[in-house]
């Protein structure tokens, strides 16, 4: 495993068509958290659940998307123009069942949500595909069930993927950040101020994709990629808890993004974690990094 950091790569020439997309609302941000941030577990909050599926489907389809309801969980998935190979960019939308999950992962569907309006707003031929998920935190159900028994069939061939996972949180303090216990790396910064990208084998060449960008388009905004070989990610639990790990799986080129979740948030999967807590700085910075890498590839 390796640690790399975006400072370190060299600038992609910066494109005027990427750079007018990533006009970006902190109060959007804010308030689309906000609408989005109360207790919906699937099976413990049922009408909650479908509640938040029929607002994320209201706002794809307000930007102008054809949305397609999938398999028995209720994913969310857009339909992209054309028969080319797509980006996919997905995450998930249920919660713990006590808690309103603003950083998880209501962070992480408002930054896919702002994509979603930057793209069909400024590149909308582009070949790429939002997908929110369900049950992630049962088991990655929603997403195994989109990997198995969608892709095969669906008319969809996945080029590559960024799946999102608790984009909201941060601290720029001194030992901020903790690294999982057993993991054998040591990070470039103490402080929970980063985002981080993690790659597998079949991803790495995407990792550095969006450390490039982020050097060209997000400078300020600190960003770690980790890259995994020799399947290691099969041997720490840690590397798999999101809905990257079928796409992994299936050998998709694949990576997460993340706010490192519990090991710098300390409202994870509490009552607590709640919209106030977030720094929506770093959210639009993060959604500013998503949108320019899927449109400069």
């Amino acid at each position: 495993m390796r640690v790399v950091q975006a400072a370190n790569y060299p600038a992609l020439p910066a494109s005027a068509a990427v750079s007018s997309a990533l006009d970006i609302s902190l109060d959007w941000l804010r308030n689309a958290v906000e609408a989005l941030s109360y207790p919906r577990h699937f099976l413990k909050q049922p009408h909650s659940n479908r509640r938040a599926a029929e607002w994320i489907e209201d706002q794809f389809r307000s930007f102008g998307y054809r949305v397609q309801r999938q398999g028995a969980y209720y994913n969310l998935v857009t339909r992209p123009p054309g028969n080319q190979p797509v980006t996919l960019v997905g995450a998930h939308f249920d919660s713990k069942p006590e808690t309103p999950g603003a950083d998880d992962n209501a962070s992480a569907v408002v930054a896919m949500l702002a994509a979603a309006r930057a793209i069909s707003a400024h590149a909308p031929a582009a070949p790429v595909v939002f997908v929110a998920f369900n049950r992630e935190e049962e088991g990655l159900i929603g997403s195994t069930d989109f990997v198995a028994n969608f892709l095969p069939d669906g008319g969809l061939s996945v080029e590559k993927a960024h799946v999102l996972e608790m984009l909201g949180y941060a601290d720029a303090r001194p030992d901020t950040q903790k690294v999982p216990r057993g993991l054998p790396i040591r990070l470039l910064r103490d402080q929970g101020d980063f985002v981080a990208i993690l790659g597998n084998r079949q991803s790495k060449r995407l990792v550095d994709l969006v450390m490039r960008t982020a050097k060209s388009y997000t400078p300020e905004l600190p960003a770690l990629g980790l890259k995994i070989g020799c399947g290691l990610e099969n041997r720490f639990a840690h590397l798999r808890r999101s809905d990257h790990a079928p796409f992994w799986d299936a050998k998709i080129p694949t990576v997460m993004w993340t706010d490192t979740a519990e090991f710098r948030n300390p409202h994870y999967h509490q009552p607590s974690d709640t919209p106030e807590t977030l720094d929506y700085l770093f959210l639009q910075r993060v959604t500013q990094l998503l949108i320019a890498t899927i449109l400069g590839k």
